[in-house]
């Protein structure tokens, strides 16, 4: 099982099952939501998620041209995760990010499977070793 939440700790998450997948996003929006250059996420079922607090939601369409919503701490504005929607209904599936996990280990433990908008890679950053490579959004 793992734990994490925010940075003022007024938000915390359990995440008890298995990633889907795993991987770092190059996207616009990511950079956006997470002041870096690329975002390392955990890509899960939403049933396996336990969040303890009230995330606030902001919806908008991504550069997929999904609507999405990305929650985050209203407080500290750590970003949590995100879903897409398809008419206003959370997805079944969840995008977690990475780094609220508490204990390094889960992240050292999992290695990106995928890399997704690599056109949009930083030049300077080399591509994750094994990790496949999508110039754009992937499908499940």
């Amino acid at each position: 099982m793992a734990v994490g939440g925010c940075s003022c700790g007024k938000i915390r998450i359990t995440y008890s099952g298995q990633p889907i997948a795993t991987g770092l996003c190059h996207c616009l929006d990511c950079r956006k939501l997470t002041g870096g250059p690329f975002s390392y996420n955990f890509i899960i079922k939403a049933a396996d998620l336990k969040v303890t607090g009230s995330p606030k939601e902001l919806a908008k369409t991504s550069d997929s041209g999904n609507d999405i919503k990305n929650y985050f701490c209203p407080d500290c504005g750590t970003p949590l995760f995100g879903r897409k929607t398809n008419g206003g209904q959370a997805d079944d599936v969840t995008v977690l990010r990475a780094g609220i996990f508490d204990d390094i280990g889960i992240l050292d433990e999992r290695k990106p499977d995928v890399e997704i908008y690599t056109i949009s890679r930083l030049k300077w950053l080399a591509p994750v070793e094994g990790a496949h490579q999508f110039s754009g959004m992937f499908s499940l």
